[in-house]
């Protein structure tokens, strides 16, 4: 069986595919040249049409069907590790050619990362910074910071990410509601949440943290009106797509209400924000460089998951990260 990298972001390869992965990997299978860009195409035509299958990461060609009939006539499947899938998968699968991501291993530092801000959130721990000593002080009789027993935590999305993060709340007493259209009843009693609208949400939760799907119908959906409904010490996390917030509305409600928090690990529309963007400036404002997902050693985890992915289409056996176009639908 013949495979290649395929990614234009080729440093990817190395960081994500670590050298014992790689060895097994090419243990059981033939690798060609890595392809790096679609201007190789056409001169390695020949030599790609005998590929079964491409192992990828950030960074995978998004071929037509057009070129993937023409260029790869015998591929099997394409194996992903990384996240999101939407900008590559759905050419690939419309032509019967399985597509298996690593998004549930990309998921787990993710959900790992938003439940240690919820958690050191819910303690004042992004207000409470003591740079001299008269500002020692752990006394909070406006209960600015309700701590870790009881309080009221909204979740935005229940998909991989927002399932796992609420696994990760289970030992602790937390009142978890959650908005997500896709959910039914039987799940969020399964799960032990309420089910909520947005609006409840906003209203009501000390922390509100979004994992919604990365969606057309999704940009902007955390608006202004919602924003302007959040409680003066509130705290609102995005660990999941810049896109979804009104990011003016946002800016203006912090500067209106000092006492809330914004803790972002991603903006829109641009990463990192223009360079005089107040996002920088507002001192209730916490801005990490999308560092929630996989770094450093983490990545080989998702490497990991499509080795064990590709054992088992090779083998026969149902795989366990297959995407389907119907899971595009709902998908970050």
């Amino acid at each position: 069986m013949t495979a290649l990298f395929v990614t234009k972001r080729f440093f990817n390869i190395d960081a994500v595919y670590n050298r014992e992965v790689q060895e097994k990997l090419t243990g059981e299978l033939t690798f060609l040249a890595p392809l790096k860009s679609e201007t190789e195409l056409e001169n390695r035509k020949e030599e790609l049409q005998t590929v079964d299958y491409i192992f990828s990461t950030w960074g995978m060609l998004a071929l037509t069907k057009e070129q993937i009939l023409t260029y790869f006539p015998n591929l099997k499947a394409v194996f992903y590790a990384a996240g999101t899938v939407q900008a590559f998968a759905r050419p690939f699968l419309e032509l019967g050619i399985s597509v298996h991501s690593a998004w549930r291993a990309n998921g787990i530092p993710v959900a790992e990362v938003t439940v240690s801000e919820i958690i050191l959130a819910n303690k004042g721990f992004f207000r409470r910074r003591v740079r001299d000593r008269s500002e020692w002080n752990n006394h909070d009789p406006e209960r600015r910071f309700p701590g870790n027993y009881g309080a009221k935590i909204g979740l935005l999305g229940a998909g991989m990410i927002g399932t796992k993060v609420i696994e990760l709340l289970r030992p602790y007493r937390l009142e978890i509601l959650v908005f997500d259209p896709f959910l039914s009843d039987e799940r969020a009693n399964a799960l032990g949440i309420k089910k909520a609208s947005l609006e409840e949400i906003f209203e009501t939760c000390h922390i509100v943290s979004n994992h919604l799907a990365n969606k057309p119908e999704t940009v902007g959906i955390i608006s202004r009106d919602l924003l302007s409904r959040m409680d003066e010490y509130s705290v609102f996390i995005n660990t999941g797509r810049g896109a979804q917030v009104d990011m003016d509305a946002l800016i203006d409600e912090m500067r209106a209400h000092p006492g809330r928090t914004a803790i972002l690990d991603v903006t829109d529309p641009q990463e990192p924000p223009r360079e005089d963007h107040p996002v920088y400036t507002l001192e209730n404002i916490f801005l990490t460089p999308h560092i929630a997902g996989s770094i450093g050693d983490e990545m080989h985890r998702m490497a990991d998951f499509m080795y064990e992915e590709y054992l088992a289409v090779a083998n026969g056996k149902a795989p366990c990260h297959a995407v389907s176009v119907e899971m595009l639908e709902t998908m970050a």
